[in-house]
């Protein structure tokens, strides 16, 4: 690139929560600049995440500027252990990482990025998970001059997100034949669903959670799901996201009872279904939750014109149903030159730990659907 366009860049790393806190407004409008953002790259998420799992004095955010305005960013934090790591925020249960590029400036952004990576990551490997095949940090993952790798990561399923009378055409007949049936079981108990306004988040969390543990009864919750952090999380950033239109809170009632509420989280392209919480009384009256959810969230998708219904990561079967493409995310590691051997090394550590996990699943089938969402969460506070 010129001399001349790099002309007024600059790029900073912010480590104050306070001054993160503050980017607030131009961090949004930067998001709403990135095509190939997801959710997890608003900063309503990243800031309530960082309040309940932010390990103190480890965020490490880069920032690009061009004369004053933000055009690019990285949402990282350094850990010590197994060896120094930058490291995304958002953890485990974050879906995809993505760094953020202003569509107008991408050289730019990129460019400047890389120089502030490059400064920050001298005694560390950044180690990149959950990126999307299109996602932005590939691009900054090609231009990388230093060591690198590239693995796969967690399997996602997606569905064009359209209406489910559309989706249903995308299934042989008579498997749609049999969605129908279950729509219809549905529609004459009847089951209703409403929006939950952003003012009234906190108690739809709270029996969400409520909700969901009671549908895990004796089958293995994701623990993490349950814990007081968690929570919190979800309540500060979904309460933001709806007000913004970046996440719906739905409830269904059946007789005037709320029986079930799902998180859906929205960004430019992509529709994504979170978590959700449904009674048990609603297996034991043959209702389909996974359709009646569908079918919600599909519309939504289709309402708001976004082109991607992600249901996120892993392959269960119920997905499968619905003949979803499977998309990779992938992991992306990078460092110095210098630091060649200590990727390396990381490399060996990652190979190891996932000849165990295989060993894991091979050994206990039942855990095979379920180890994306529970593989190690990272320990707060190294």
């Amino acid at each position: 690139m010129s001399a001349g366009r790099n002309e007024g860049l600059t790029v900073t790393l912010c480590r104050d929560l306070g001054e993160f806190a503050g980017l607030a407004d131009e961090w949004d409008a930067l998001y709403r600049r990135c095509r190939t953002a997801t959710p997890f790259q608003s900063h309503a998420w990243l800031h309530s995440w960082w309040l309940s799992y932010g390990p103190a004095g480890r965020l490490r955010v880069m920032l690009a500027r061009r004369g004053g305005r933000l055009i690019g960013a990285a949402a990282l934090m350094l850990v010590h252990r197994p060896m120094p790591l930058l490291v995304p925020m958002g953890g485990a249960i974050s879906d995809f990482f993505d760094v953020l590029v202003d569509e107008e400036e991408s050289d730019g952004a990129l460019v400047a990025l890389e120089r502030g990576l490059d400064r920050a990551a001298r005694h560390a490997v950044i180690d990149l998970r959950e990126v999307r095949p299109d996602a932005s940090a590939q691009l900054l993952y090609e231009r990388w001059a230093g060591a690198c790798a590239r693995l796969d990561d967690s399997t996602c399923m997606e569905l064009p997100a359209e209406p489910i009378g559309t989706l249903l055409q995308r299934l042989p007949g008579s498997r749609a034949q049999r969605v129908r049936a279950k729509l219809r079981k549905i529609d004459a108990l009847p089951v209703e669903c409403r929006p939950v306004p952003a003012l009234d988040v906190p108690g739809a969390v709270g029996r969400m959670l409520r909700l969901h543990e009671l549908q895990w009864t004796g089958r293995g919750v994701n623990s993490e799901h349950l814990r007081p952090r968690f929570s919190a999380h979800l309540v500060r950033a979904t309460r933001r996201m709806v007000r913004d239109g970046g996440a719906a809170l739905t409830e269904f009632l059946l007789e005037g009872e709320v029986v079930a509420v799902n998180m859906s989280l929205q960004s430019g392209h992509l529709t994504g279904g979170y978590l959700y919480g449904a009674h048990p009384s609603l297996r034991e009256r043959k209702v389909d939750v996974a359709t009646m959810l569908l079918r919600e969230v599909s519309q939504q998708a289709a309402d708001t014109g976004r082109t991607v219904l992600s249901l996120l990561r892993g392959s269960e079967q119920y997905k499968n149903h619905w003949e979803p493409v499977p998309v990779v995310n992938q992991r992306l590691l990078m460092a110095r030159p210098a630091l060649d051997p200590l990727l390396r090394l990381r490399l060996s550590q990652l190979s190891a730990r996932d000849v165990a996990a295989e060993t894991v699943k091979t050994r206990f089938p039942a855990a095979r659907d379920w180890h994306d969402r529970l593989t190690a969460l990272p320990v707060i506070g190294r």
